[in-house]
């Protein structure tokens, strides 16, 4: 049986109005209302300036970064900003092929000692090197660099250098200081301990080898400030070198770990030489100069990393009478070292007075 749609949404319970015809909506389009004109004003004007400038700054910045200092050249091919020639030693304009100030000043610096002992008085310069070289009359023709008491002072050199000499003295005050060698960050190969009771009478004199890259001095002064030192640095690249040659000349003493040696020598003596070595181990020594007894007048506390590559050698001054010279062996029996000693100055007058008063 059908039923009509009214018996239909009653049943169903659907309201009548979703069962009955509707008419259709009518929809009205209505044209789209212009935008409004803004003006141009002041505000606008000025924020579009600056964004132009903006971006050609931009550009420009980009343009210097891409190019360098060749972005605002004629030309990318023109010559470089720095000529060929250019370098730290360079002559300014108008000195080339003269010496800079500087290197007239090193020459003069380094310049040889005079003749010492058998030289003529008044002749030409001797060559630097040889026994003079080491003692302390040519020492003090160089410029010294002075050392205020608790301070450090350090100087670094090329791996050309082969050794390095040192010379400390003060105006005849006591010394206290310590001469390392490094030898890049946290090692030092080679440390020295200085006592002197008097710098001016008997200053200290070493040479210090320096083999490999990366080598420095590092001369600290330990005494208070009212104690300053003068200290003298030059490097030494001509020969073997004196520890070498003395090796070679005297015949060494061997002492034994713990041991000790002694010697003593003539009043005639001005200097002695002393120089320690070992077949590769460590070295760990004390050198005293002795004039009386215990009568300290100069200490020295050696320690070398390795006692054949690093050998030490010093000159030590000996004026006056009764001077003897202690060596210690400050390291185990397992570590002992080699003692080279001869006498570096003698005052052949003295000897022909005393034997003439004899």
């Amino acid at each position: 049986h059908l039923r009509t749609g009214t018996q239909l949404g009653n049943a169903l319970h659907v309201p009548p109005s979703l069962t009955s015809k509707t008419k259709p909506t009518k929809i009205t389009q209505y044209p789209a209302k212009p935008k409004p004109r803004i003006a141009p004003s002041a505000t606008n004007y000025l924020s579009f300036k600056h964004l132009s400038k903006m971006k050609i700054y931009g550009s420009l910045l980009a343009l210097i970064s891409l190019n360098g200092s060749t972005a605002f050249t004629s030309s990318l091919l023109s010559k470089p900003a720095f000529s060929s020639d250019t370098s730290l030693n360079a002559s300014p304009p108008g000195m080339r092929g003269m010496p800079a100030p500087w290197e007239t000043q090193q020459t003069a610096k380094n310049a040889p000692a005079p003749v010492v002992g058998n030289g003529v008085p008044g002749s030409a310069m001797a060559p630097a090197k040889g026994p003079s070289r080491y003692t302390k009359d040519f020492m003090r023709t160089l410029r010294p660099v002075k050392v205020q008491g608790s301070t450090l002072k350090t100087c670094s050199f090329n791996e050309s250098v082969e050794r390095i000499q040192v010379f400390l003295d003060t105006g005849g005050r006591p010394l206290n200081a310590e001469v390392n060698l490094w030898q890049g960050p946290d090692n030092a190969p080679q440390k020295i301990k200085v006592y002197l009771e008097d710098g001016m009478k008997r200053p200290f004199s070493a040479v210090i080898d320096t083999p490999g890259a990366g080598n420095a001095i590092a001369i600290r002064n330990t005494a208070p400030m009212e104690f300053p030192l003068s200290a003298y640095v030059e490097a030494d690249n001509g020969g073997p070198g004196p520890a070498r040659a003395l090796g070679a000349n005297a015949k060494p003493r061997t002492v034994q770990g713990g041991a000790v040696f002694t010697t003593p020598f003539d009043p005639n003596v001005k200097s002695i030489q002393i120089m320690l070595n070992t077949d590769g181990r460590p070295l760990q020594a004390r050198l005293e100069l002795l004039q009386g007894p215990n009568n300290n007048k100069q200490v020295m506390e050696v320690y070398c990393e390795d006692g054949m590559d690093r050998p030490f050698f010093v000159v030590v001054e000996t004026p006056g009478d009764g001077n003897v010279v202690r060596i210690v062996n400050t390291a185990t029996l397992e570590y002992p070292l080699s003692a080279h000693v001869e006498a570096f100055e003698i005052d052949n007058n003295r000897d022909m007075a005393q034997r003439g008063a004899g």
